[in-house]
């Protein structure tokens, strides 16, 4: 590749400055789709994590390829990056939710579960969603996994509350 696209990730992680963010995502467009593109497992997870420190919004469809990767740490850095791109906004997760719930429901790696656990917190409090983390709270197969779930499923069910609190303010 023409840069260092690993040292551009890096810089990336570092900076928050939406400026010096816009620059690295003009050098690393072409990186980062041949990255994900790559036989590599790591430089594919490296092109996934890249998704999210980068903030690119306009590849989030590489992400969908990314939860289907058979690389546990790609569908990680997928996650991680899903998570990062979903904190303002449930849209990236409402995207994929199906592929979350198959993820947290079934994945063989306990890692990949947990993630995307977590990223299911930043969507929304669907009817679906809320039963699968329910079922998963309540297994006493993985502990730590119904904890995540039991947590991720309470503060879903909050924030769709106060949600619901908002709306019947601006009614009255």
């Amino acid at each position: 590749m023409a840069v260092d696209f690993a040292g551009l990730v890096e810089r990336a992680s570092e900076t928050t400055d939406e400026r010096e963010l816009a620059e690295l995502r003009a050098i690393a467009d072409e990186e980062v789709e041949a990255a994900v593109r790559s036989d590599d497992f790591r430089m594919r997870a490296l092109g996934y994590r890249a998704l999210g420190l980068l903030r690119f919004r306009q590849k989030t469809e590489l992400l969908a390829r990314g939860l289907e990767d058979p690389s546990p740490a790609c569908r990680g850095a997928a996650l991680i990056s899903l998570e990062l791109l979903s904190r303002d906004h449930p849209r990236e997760v409402n995207a994929v939710r199906p592929l979350l719930h198959t993820l947290a429901n079934a994945d063989d790696n306990a890692t990949v579960r947990r993630l995307a656990l977590f990223c299911l917190k930043n969507g929304s409090a669907s009817r679906d969603t809320l039963v699968l983390l329910e079922h998963i709270a309540s297994d006493d197969e993985d502990p730590e996994l119904a904890a995540v779930a039991g947590r991720v499923v309470s503060a879903l069910k909050k924030r769709a509350r106060e949600a619901e609190s908002r709306g019947s303010r601006k009614s009255n």
